[in-house]
């Protein structure tokens, strides 16, 4: 690897911390915002590794230097639980966020201005008492098309860059969406895959119908949470699976088929918990992070391939990040 990366570890509890030097120490980056908050998401700028967007129980924080310093983003977000991000890597100055309770906010000049986007998301879940937007991804296929899932209402779908959101899907084993990511597969076909409490499923067309794959035949468990993807490897995906939320163990699966087979990876300690986050950035693509919920973090640098134990141990993790 010829860089150091810069590591943000997003915690319920203890903020978010980071390390300059590639993993082997943290101290806390908190500096602007509650010390003690709950780190729910991160996003990078994709032309600006230094410019991140952060998500708390007290909304949208940014920071410009690294996280040296934060500050609270203005918006009808502010004191609202803040679940995902998305930076449109087409288009940075898109910003979605999605929240809990449920509710789909966007921004067009970079987090200037803010309207809320038009959508009728189910917001009372009685096991959760509120349904939570968990992730939001732009269409790498068409532009303007941005999709997120909720926990627990299904899949919706943006056609207009997030201003009005609209129910896609049907055959899915779950209406509780983890996430989504898109694959190609060695043929070149286009696939789709939704990642649920129950199964792994895929599209072939677009999202329109889904197809459950049956992972707990290939791997060791059914429940599916985080999807990860080497950047500039579209045929290769991985998966974050484990025994529950949060789960006492769990593992990560590595599939060279844009999802048809998997693989479970050798790990030197297998997760305590299911596998929560991936973390990639185009500035070494054979660089990936993964964390478990409560508080390993693992890094691969051959795009997922082998992977080591960083040696920190967090509480809970519930966002990861990482930039140049």
């Amino acid at each position: 690897m010829t860089i150091t990366p810069r590591i943000y570890v997003g915690t319920i509890g203890e903020g978010v911390f980071r390390s300059l030097d590639g993993g082997e120490t943290f101290a806390r980056a908190a500096d602007g915002m509650f010390v003690e908050c709950h780190v729910r998401a991160l996003a990078i700028d994709p032309l600006d590794p230094r410019h991140l967007f952060l998500g708390s129980e007290h909304g949208l924080f940014q920071s410009r230097d690294g996280a040296d310093s934060w500050q609270q983003v203005e918006s009808p977000i502010n004191g609202k639980q803040v679940w995902s991000i998305l930076v449109n890597p087409a288009n940075p100055q898109l910003l979605v966020v999605g929240t809990c309770p449920p509710a789909l906010c966007r921004s067009a000049d970079g987090g200037t201005t803010w309207t809320q986007g038009k959508a009728a998301i189910q917001a009372d879940c009685p096991r959760i008492i509120h349904t939570r937007v968990t992730t939001l991804k732009a269409d790498p296929w068409s532009k303007d098309t941005l999709w997120t899932g909720v926990e627990i209402d299904g899949l919706l779908r943006s056609r207009d860059a997030g201003l009005t959101w609209e129910p896609a899907g049907s055959g899915l084993s779950s209406r509780d969406i983890h996430d989504i990511a898109f694959a190609v597969s060695p043929a070149g076909d286009r696939i789709m895959l939704a990642a649920t409490n129950n199964d792994l499923n895929r599209s072939t067309d677009g999202g329109v119908t889904w197809q459950p794959l049956g992972i707990g035949k290939q791997l060791p468990w059914s429940y599916c949470r985080s999807l990860g993807q080497p950047i500039g490897k579209p045929n290769v995906v991985l998966l974050g699976n484990g025994d529950g939320p949060p789960g006492t163990i769990g593992i990560i699966a590595r599939s060279e088929d844009a999802g048809a087979t998997w693989t479970e990876m050798k790990m030197p300690r297998r997760a305590n918990s299911t596998i929560w986050n991936f973390a990639v950035h185009p500035a070494d693509a054979k660089y990936i992070l993964a964390s478990s919920v409560s508080g390993l973090v693992y890094q691969s640098h051959n795009a997922g391939v082998s992977w080591t134990l960083l040696p920190r141990e967090f509480g809970e993790i519930r966002a990861l990040a990482w930039g140049p």
